[in-house]
Parts: structure tokens; C-alpha cells; sequence
């Protein structure tokens, strides 16, 4: 859309809402009337051509006696359009014979409204527009807001028309009503601190999303086509798509039909895309309203194109219960299976943390391809995305694990990394995935990776963040290197031109490797020691204060004082849950906790105060005295007993978790199983002893746990070797805890050093500085 035309349309809506509204509404209300008068006025606009073949039509159905309601076939084929109108009223009619009776105006105001059909009505009721109708009689500016959209210097049709005095008024694009949308959001909101909370898509990018995923196979274009938006706004992508693919002065010239499906959570963009696919004989039927997450609307259909700007940074937090119970996936388009390390299939977490869903729309996508045995094409899709996309989220998480699947199964194409401040409503970095379920032999195991960072024009004037555009030769060069999968560095000073590299799939992959090293403790009873056990450790902190407070009193009288320990832990802020408050305040945990206490004290009676540097030793030492004393512990109560008296040492020996017998086909299993030598079983937790066939393992010191990320294309136990063996020679590798992971960063794979300037220069610099500052720099550096 033309700026300048952007920019007059704009300030001309803007002067209604200024104008008719204020006193009226609140700034931030203006929307409530003005967007959907916009869309009003657009549909309005069309019918008035064929007002009165309408009518002539209702008339014919009422005298036909076959006709028991309206045939709204007939009707439309008098519209025109797949929607109309029955009421005797346009908007320009309704100003017209108007007087300053407000109540008779808006009585027939209703009764225009009442008159649309049905797929009408829902966008009426969507804006909620009667209601803005009664409050603005009730105000007496309803006739001044209707003049306003009436008047023959605006157009907001997709035609062109001429003004009063002749001049052009350039159409009103659905593309460019999207412009006009987000700007006048920006304009409503400003004043009470809120964002639109769009990211809209501007033209040029759904124009390079459009060449990327239909120029390919411009000649294999399927006889009917349907191209899908999970996401889809006001409508943008859709029907820009359509209008790319079906241009019959472009390179592309579908002959078949192209139908257009989308999904929209926002009432507003909502109506305003049902309302462009009518204008457009789209059907608007297709266009459904809600969550996209929480309801899978177009289950078992599937789409040739597809291509969206799903939210990001949007949390999903209230759609959850309806994709997971728990942490079990019900939904079945985010239900992935993936292949351990061992290859062993199993079911994988496919959803990414609940503050940000954009990777679930493009699962949706995903869910939504057409197999092969359904079409020789397959599905392609284009995809906006920020950052987080690309690399947010560990090993074994749910973003990982959907990189994973897209790449794993080779349907990732390329990434294409966008300029800064390229959208309307946000600075950040963006990015196009193109996806395809049936690559060329060229793509097969590839993925390419373009850096159109700096591949832009700037603007003259900003649209709300947006300062820089593509240029159509941006968009030729771009899609030229995507063809030709070209290896290319164009960048002149990472100030302009164009990179590209292309990949294997696994070069995106990872082993997220845990290394273990040995526990080593040293262990002594002293009573200070002891005295921890007073208190059960996730309830220290009230507990020590009720003693402290109340001594032996906790013991018997527990009960008299609950209401004062539950006022002290709400006063500093402890938000104890239901259970832990119970707890605290039972008879029960404290007379556990002194047992403990009074046992230690036994304990330390028959072992004595030695400090043991062999915590193995130590632990002998106990169980004896229990076996004298014959009482049996339960390993919770043990275990409570031998922590609190016991602490890492690294000069202490290690700690024995137990000895394994491999001898024969246990240790063949054993080797099969690693993958490596007997001589090599120590760097796996299994380490030899004088006897021949046993083996020691160690408890593992979590505190010293540690992982390395290693390249798929790397063996672990050579990285193992090479990285960590010199450095930590005691460590060894936990197979069994080893996860895959995925993540894609264009700084590792673009990023080229600068050098730092030599000492030289930047002291001729300080030189030449100081001539500016009359010898104060020489007096400050004493030369």
C-alpha cells in the first residue's frame, strides 16, 4: 500500500474518531466504533450498486407462493457477493432523510443491520456494533459518525473510484486495510499504555513467503488448491497468497481453484477477515473463530500451502489444559514419538514452556501436511518466527524435541534470518522456516540457512517500528539463492548483501552427555550435627523459630501455639502450601524429628566423636550399633541420620554403592550394551577391583555432575577422551541419562571477528583528539 495513501486514510479515520467521538468515548474506546464502521462501510459500499435488484429479488420470492423464506441463493445472485443485504436502508440512504431525531435514526439503523445475512450478522455481533449504535443516539453523534463514513472523498472499497472533484481514491487492499488496522490499534492505545499485541505481516514479507513457497513448483501447481493460516489475522496472508498465485500479469497463474481456510482468536481481525473473504467470493465459512490451540477446528483436513505469523512471546498458559493432562499429550498434534539413545521409539514431550506457543502453531502446520499418498506435491508452509524458536529450550524439551521431529524427518528446507525492525509492532529478529514434506534430491538430509539481516531499504517515515522494507530486488536475490541452494557471502561490512550456507541435518544435532564423578564424604557425630535433626529440612527455617520460641513445649503442646507459628511464617513470607502448614503443626513430625535426635545421640555414644575419612567404614560402624541395638530404620529415617552427620570432602574416599559380578554373558551384554571395551568400562561407572570379575561402582556427587554437549557427528567417547578424561580423570559418562537435542544459531554459523584496533591508531586518535581540547588530554595521561 502506497504511504502517502497510507498515511491520508489513517489521519481521515483518525479525524472521525477525534472529531465526532471525544467526550464521547474514551480515547482508548475509539475502536470500538471506528473499526467496525470501517468494515461496515466496506461491505456497505459493495451492495449499493445492486440496492435495488435486491429488493427487486425479495419482492419476486414473495410473490412466488413456493418460497416459505427467503432463497438466499437468489439473493446472492443479485448482490453479487456471497453476502447482502434485505432492508430497504444503505448507510448513504440512513444519512440522507436523517433528521436530528437520534432514537428514529438508530430505529432504522437496527433495521439495517437486522437486514444482512447471516455471515453478516456474526461480524456485527463480533464488534458488538449495536450497542455502539445505542450509545451514540443516546450521545446525538450517531448522524455526525455516519456522515463522516458517508463521505465521497474517503474510500474504503477494494476499487477504485473518483472523488467529487475528480481525483483518484486509490482501492482499499485487504492488505492495506490490515496496515490501516494495526496503525489506528497503535493510535487507540497509546494513551492507556497498552500495545496492540499484533505482529502484522507486512507486504513485502508475505510477498517473499509467497515466491519461496509457490515459485518452486510454480509448474506442478495442483488443479485445486487450499492454502491454510493457522493464525491468520485479518487475513493478510491469505489472500495475498491467493492473489500472488492466481495474477494473471505475474509468472504464476494457477488454473484451478484456490480455496483459503484460516483461524482467528481476536473478534476484531476476526470479523475483518470473514468480511475481506466475502468482498473477495471467498468462503467465508472457512474462516472460523477461537483458539487455534485449544481446538483442533480442521481435524483431518489437510493443506497444500501453508503459511502464518503465529503470536510470539504469547504465553498459552490457558489453553493447557486442553493439550495436556499432567504431563501426558491428549491432543494428538502435538503427540511425537522420538528414538532414544539406545534407538528405542518413545513417546516425547512436544510442547515448549507455557510463556511462549509459537512452535505449536507450527506443529499444528505439521499435523496438517498431506502425505504423499494423498498428493504427489505434498504440503509446503512458511512460518514467522523469533529467535526463541531456534535455540530456546534444553535437551529432552519440548522446543528441542519439535526441532528435532521437523528436522529428524526431513522436512526443514531453510531458514531465512530478516532485518531488525522490519515489522509494524515489533524491533526484534525474525525468521521464515519453509517446511516441505517432499524435498528435491538436491534438499534431501540439507538444510540451508540464509542471512538477509542486512538485505534492506529504510523507510522515509516510520510506520509504528517499522523503519526498513525489502525491495523487490531484495526479494529476487533472496529467492534466487533459496533455488539455487547457493553457498554464498555477499555481506560488504556486515552492512549489506546476503549469506547462505547449507547444512546437513545432523549438524544441528547434539548428545547432551551427563558426567558423573565419585561422592566422596567424611562423616562425625557431634551433637551440634545432631541438633539439625531436630528439624525435618524442607520445614527448617519455622521450625527452628517454634523452638526456639516455645522448647520443649513443641513436643506436647503443639496445638496451643499453631495459630501464632502460622501468623509468623505468613508475616516473612514463607507461602507454605496447605500440606507443609499441616505438617508443621503436627504432634507427630516433631515427636519423629526428636527420635531421630535421641537415636543420633545413641549412635554417637557407641561410635564416639572420630571423624571417619572412609564414609563406607562410617557407614559399617552404624549399622552394627543398629543391629546391637536391634532396630530397624527405615532408609528415609537412615539416610536423614547419615546426612546430617556426614559432607563432601575431596580428600575423602570415595563412596561405594555396591559391587557387581560381570563375568561371561553378562559381560558381553554389558559391553554390547556401552558399546565399548572391557578395558574402557571404567569411563561408563564400572571400575575393577584385585578380584577378578567384580567391580566397584560409586555413588555420584551431584554437585559435581556436569554435562558436554556433543556433536551428533561425533563419537561420545572420543569427545569423552579428548575433553574431559585430561581434565577430571576420576569422571566417567551416564550413558543411560543421555538426551538429543536440536537447536540452530546463525551467530555460530555467521558471525565473523572483527579484530580490535591497534594501539596505534587509537592513540593517533586520543592525539588528534587532544589538538581539539587544548592539552587537557596530555595533562590527564602525564604526557
Amino acid at each position: 500500500m502506497n504511504q502517502a495513501v497510507h498515511n491520508k486514510l489513517v489521519s481521515f479515520i483518525w479525524s472521525i474518531a477525534d472529531d465526532c467521538l471525544r467526550d464521547v468515548y474514551v480515547r482508548g474506546k475509539y475502536r470500538d466504533v471506528i473499526l467496525p464502521m470501517v468494515v461496515l462501510r466496506r461491505l456497505d459500499a459493495l451492495l449499493e450498486p445492486t440496492k435495488d435488484a435486491v429488493l427487486e429479488e425479495m419482492a419476486f420470492q414473495k410473490d412466488e407462493a413456493k418460497f416459505t423464506e427467503w432463497d438466499e441463493n437468489g439473493l446472492r445472485q443479485a448482490s453479487g457477493y456471497v453476502f447482502y443485504n434485505t432492508s430497504e436502508w444503505t448507510l448513504q440512504r440512513l444519512h440522507d432523510t436523517a433528521t436530528n431525531n437520534q432514537q428514529i435514526l438508530q430505529a432504522n439503523f437496527e433495521d439495517y443491520l437486522k437486514g444482512y445475512s447471516g455471515n453478516v450478522k456474526e461480524i456485527i455481533e463480533k464488534f458488538n456494533l449495536k450497542r455502539q449504535v445505542q450509545h451514540m443516539a443516546s450521545k446525538d453523534v450517531l448522524l455526525n459518525v455516519l456522515e463522516k463514513f458517508t463521505s465521497s472523498y474517503i474510500n474504503l472499497t477494494p476499487f477504485e473510484k473518483n472523488d467529487p472533484d475528480g481525483r483518484k481514491l486509490p482501492p482499499l487492499s485487504n492488505l492495506g486495510m490490515g496496515y490501516v488496522f494495526e496503525e489506528l490499534i497503535r493510535k487507540f492505545n497509546e494513551d492507556n499504555n497498552e500495545e496492540a499485541g499484533e505482529h502484522f505481516t507486512p507486504r513485502e514479507v508475505i510477498d517473499l513467503m509467497t515466491h519461496i513457497i509457490f515459485e518452486p513448483i510454480k509448474d506442478k501447481l495442483p488443479p485445486v488448491m487450499t492454502i491454510y493460516d493457522p493464525a491468520c489475522g485479518s487475513g493478510g496472508m491469505l489472500t495475498e497468497s491467493q492473489n500472488f498465485i492466481k495474477d494473471e500479469d505475474g509468472e504464476i497463474k494457477a488454473k484451478g481453484d484456490v480455496y483459503l481456510y484460516g483461524k482467528e482468536i481476536n473478534d476484531e481481525t476476526y470479523a475483518i477477515c470473514k468480511s475481506d473473504m466475502m468482498i473477495k467470493g471467498n468462503n467465508p465459512e472457512n474462516i472460523r473463530v477461537g483458539s487455534t490451540l485449544s481446538t483442533n477446528e480442521f481435524a483431518g483436513t489437510t493443506f497444500d500451502f501453508m503459511l502464518s505469523n503465529p503470536p510470539y512471546g504469547k504465553s498459552w498458559a490457558s489453553e493447557q489444559k486442553f493439550i495436556k493432562d499432567g504431563k501426558d499429550i491428549i491432543d494428538p498434534r502435538f503427540k511425537i514419538k522420538l528414538q532414544n539413545y539406545w534407538g528405542i521409539e518413545e513417546e516425547a514431550d512436544a510442547t515448549p514452556r507455557s510463556s511462549d506457543g509459537q512452535l505449536l502453531f507450527l506443529m499444528e502446520m505439521v499435523n496438517k501436511m498431506k502425505p504423499l499418498s494423498q498428493s504427489k506435491l505434498g504440503s509446503r508452509i512458511a512460518s514467522v518466527h523469533n529467535g526463541s524458536s531456534l535455540f530456546t529450550g534444553d535437551a529432552g524439551g519440548g522446543e528441542s524435541n519439535i526441532r528435532r521431529y521437523i528436522i529428524e524427518n526431513d522436512w526443514l528446507e531453510a531458514i531465512v534470518q530478516m532485518p531488525n525492525n522490519l515489522f509494524y509492532n515489533t524491533g526484534i529478529t525474525t525468521y521464515i522456516w519453509i517446511l516441505s514434506n517432499n524435498k528435491s534430491n538436491k534438499r534431501k538430509g540439507k538444510v540451508q540457512l540464509i542471512d538477509a539481516g542486512f538485505m534492506f531499504r529504510k523507510l522515509r517515515k516510520n510506520l509504528g517500528n517499522k523503519n526498513c522494507e525489502f525491495a523487490p530486488e531484495h526479494i529476487r536475490e533472496i529467492v534466487s539463492v533459496y533455488e539455487k541452494m547457493q553457498a554464498v557471502d555477499r555481506k560488504v561490512d556486515d552492512e549489506q548483501g546476503i549469506s547462505s550456507k547449507v547444512f546437513d541435518n545432523t549438524d544441528f544435532g547434539y548428545y547432551k552427555v551427563t558426567i558423573e564423578r565419585p561422592k566422596r564424604l567424611k562423616a562425625q557425630f557431634t551433637a551440634e550435627r545432631i541438633e539439625e535433626l531436630r528439624f525435618d529440612k524442607t520445614l527448617r527455617e519455622p521450625m527452628a523459630w517454634a523452638y526456639e520460641t516455645y522448647r520443649e513445649k513443641v513436643y506436647t503442646e503443639i496445638a496451643k501455639h499453631e495459630k501464632a507459628i502460622i501468623e509468623w511464617c505468613e508475616k516473612n513470607e514463607l507461602n507454605l502450601n496447605a500440606k507443609q502448614t499441616k505438617t508443621l503443626v503436627t504432634q507427630a513430625t516433631w515427636q519423629k524429628q526428636l527420635d531421630l535426635v535421641t537415636l543420633a545421640m545413641d549412635l554417637m555414644k557407641k561410635i564416639g566423636s572420630k571423624e571417619f575419612n572412609d564414609f563406607n567404614l562410617f557407614k559399617e560402624r552404624v549399622d552394627e550399633a543398629l543391629a546391637a541395638k536391634k532396630l530397624k530404620l527405615s532408609s528415609s529415617e537412615k539416610n536423614a541420620i547419615l546426612n546430617a552427620v556426614s559432607w563432601y570432602d575431596a580428600d575423602a574416599e570415595k563412596v561405594v554403592k555396591g559391587t557387581t559380578k560381570l563375568a561371561g554373558d553378562k559381560l558381553k551384554e554389558l559391553l554390547a550394551y556401552l558399546g565399548c571395551k572391557e578395558k574402557e568400562l571404567g569411563d561408563y561407572g564400572y571400575f575393577a577391583t584385585e578380584k577378578k570379575g567384580e567391580y566397584l561402582e560409586y555413588e555420584t556427587e551431584s554437585n559435581l555432575r556436569d554435562t558436554e554437549n556433543v556433536p551428533l557427528k561425533e563419537a561420545i567417547y572420543t569427545y569423552f577422551l579428548r575433553e574431559v578424561k585430561p581434565h577430571v580423570g576420576e569422571a566417567w559418562i551416564n550413558l543411560d541419562a543421555t538426551k538429543i537435542g536440536y537447536e540452530i544459531s546463525f551467530n555460530k554459523y555467521f558471525y565473523k571477528h572483527k579484530p580490535l584496533r591497534s594501539i596505534e591508531d587509537v592513540t593517533a586518535d586520543i592525539l588528534a583528539l587532544e589538538k581539539e581540547s587544548d592539552g587537557l588530554i596530555a595533562e590527564i595521561l602525564g604526557l
